[in-house]
């Protein structure tokens, strides 16, 4: 990054004197049509499934679902933790739903999906933090399916080796852990997790199995510096991570964390020419950028 290229206008960066505008590389434009839309709605309230494209409120749900994908969202849609970026409600779960792995292989199958990507809540309640329902979820669907099996987990409280040990009966293609911003923010941001427990996540599972490629990403515009988002980039390359996703931060409701500043299309191009200068084999960078956007072409 160029830090003595300011690329973005004042207006765009908050301070006490000012309102923060959208710019305009910020607005969603609507289909008109919302036919397949509302079908992909339809197959997931029938099979009592959830998607993280709805449930934190993607600007990209229009796109993605007129496309026929979606990123599922397993254990349940209620969160044990409350991170004020996110818009996935939080409070105490209900049990798990043991018929959510069969009816998700049977999903995918009927909506035709060559890549999938699976997510999940936190749940802190669950003392393997809800690994094996992954492992159970990845298992039905490779019954049924021949798709690639992307998932994006959550900490898992730090239990590492009791982790390893689960994932070794059924192992993604792709293995993603966000490690959503920089360290001097996440008592802020990330109540409940820890910075280098997430990175030692990322190395553990990457020295474990080689063979399977490790992500991660990083939302920008809540407060962090350039100097610390090249550290965090640096972190997690020397972790073993080889695929980066980076993209805006945009403030899902006004009881939700503020945006501080919107990043221009110009800067996230030279984070990624950055981040492939550390090392990275791609680095998808952008406004709307999320982890699971596009992510059949990202590997």
């Amino acid at each position: 990054m160029n830090k003595k290229i300011h690329l973005i206008p004042t207006k765009y960066i908050l301070t006490k004197k000012n309102k923060l505008n959208k710019p305009n590389w910020i607005k969603v434009k609507l289909p008109t049509n919302t036919s397949r839309i509302n079908q992909v709605k339809s197959a997931l309230r029938k099979n009592n499934l959830y998607s993280v494209c709805e449930e934190a409120h993607c600007p990209n749900l229009s796109e993605c679902f007129n496309n026929g994908t979606a990123t599922f969202m397993i254990l349940g849609a209620i969160c044990t933790r409350n991170c004020p970026f996110c818009a996935v409600s939080h409070g105490k779960p209900k049990n798990l739903n043991l018929e959510e792995p069969e009816k998700l292989a049977n999903t995918i199958f009927d909506m035709g999906i060559n890549y999938v990507v699976i997510t999940s809540v936190v749940r802190d309640d669950l003392y393997d933090g809800g690994a094996q329902h992954f492992v159970n979820c990845m298992n039905s669907i490779r019954n049924k399916n021949k798709v690639k099996i992307e998932i994006l987990v959550p900490d898992f409280r730090g239990r590492i080796e009791l982790i390893l040990k689960i994932f070794n009966a059924e192992l993604p293609d792709v293995f993603n852990h966000n490690i959503e911003n920089v360290p001097r923010l996440y008592k802020k941001i990330r109540p409940g997790a820890n910075y280098r427990k997430s990175l030692l996540l990322l190395e553990s599972f990457k020295k474990t199995y080689n063979q399977i490629p490790t992500k991660s990403g990083l939302m920008l515009g809540i407060g962090e510096k350039d100097k610390e988002v090249t550290q965090v980039m640096k972190d997690l390359y020397s972790s073993g991570v080889t695929l980066l996703t980076i993209g805006q931060y945009l403030q899902p409701s006004k009881n939700h964390l503020p945006v501080q500043r919107y990043i221009s299309p110009l800067e996230f191009e030279n984070i990624k020419k950055e981040a492939i200068s550390i090392g990275f084999k791609n680095a998808y960078c952008g406004p709307f950028v999320r982890s699971s956007y596009h992510a059949s072409f990202q590997n």
